[in-house]
């Protein structure tokens, strides 16, 4: 097995907002549309603001009927590599959300790790078996089924497929508290953790408007809520885990990975001190993985 590095908790969750009250949440990400491949960089964070500016374009209407939903008919295969990467999509995500990582020999399946559930705020530990895995689990932020009813009977297979394995609509997160919101949008389900109500809505308006999908008026009107209390709270920076080390100062170079792994600083991620694309093997963002 390999053994990932403690780095910064790569949590590339997508919404720079809070609620004023609330204590830091979680970053998010993204103009609309199709987003970079798990393990990606972040891109740069949506605000609150932004994201009511953005839930305008959202159309409203009613929900379709669920007929011809067959998950891995209209939406392809779960868990499929479809970034190319060797890795299925799960796994990228777990790599992604978790810290304390260790790896399978094959570089891709999660053994262990340690999970901050962003809709609980639990410490969760995950660990891979038959019996274990589904503690950690990995929740489309827009159900698939949701997305459905909502405009992707429209999109091209191909899209349907990037929507099922998009990172912007995925996270890790607690496995009972996934199964209870079940295909439910934000008029009937929000996470019990308030503080991160502001990522989760505006994860599904940025999802929504990327892929040209609908909500309904009561969901369109629970989202706008939400993001109106979060309306002018700065982007949040993600606090890393006790005893991360801190990442190297600007102009900071490794030699190479072996180096920036000696320092603690691997993963490197692209636009962090001491990224170098000569070290990004697979071109990912992700140097010395």
């Amino acid at each position: 097995m390999r053994r990932v590095g403690t780095a910064m908790a790569v949590v590339l969750l997508l919404a720079g907002c809070s609620l004023p009250t609330d204590p830091p949440v979680d970053a998010a990400s993204s103009s609309p549309g199709p987003a970079a491949p798990a393990g990606s960089a972040a891109v740069p964070v949506v605000s609150a603001d932004d994201a009511l500016a953005l839930l305008a374009t959202v159309p409203v209407k009613g929900r379709a009927p669920r007929t011809g939903y067959e998950r891995e008919t209209v939406f392809g295969p779960a868990w499929a590599d479809v970034d190319g990467n060797g890795c299925d999509t799960r796994n990228d995500v777990l790599a992604r959300d978790l810290t304390q990582v260790v790896l399978d020999d094959d570089g891709c399946t999660v053994l262990t790790g340690r999970l901050a559930d962003p809709y609980t705020g639990a410490e969760i530990a995950f660990s891979r078996g038959v019996s274990t895995s589904s503690q950690v689990q990995v929740d489309h932020v827009v159900p698939l089924s949701d997305a459905w009813q909502k405009g992707a009977q429209q999109l091209s297979q191909a899209e349907r497929e990037a929507l099922a394995n998009d990172p912007l609509n995925l996270m890790a997160v607690d496995g009972r508290t996934n199964e209870s919101k079940g295909d439910g949008d934000a008029a009937t389900w929000l996470p019990p953790r308030r503080a991160g109500w502001c990522t989760y809505v505006t994860r599904q308006v940025q999802v929504k408007a990327g892929y040209r999908l609908w909500t309904t008026a009561a969901e369109h009107d629970r989202i706008a809520a939400v993001l109106t209390d979060c309306a002018g709270a700065p982007p949040a920076t993600p606090t890393p885990p006790a005893g991360t080390p801190e990442p190297p100062t600007d102009g900071t170079v490794y030699p190479d990975c072996a180096a920036a792994r000696a320092a603690g600083a691997a993963p490197l991620r692209a636009g962090q001190p001491g990224y170098d694309p000569g070290m990004d093997g697979d071109g990912d963002g992700v140097a010395c993985e």
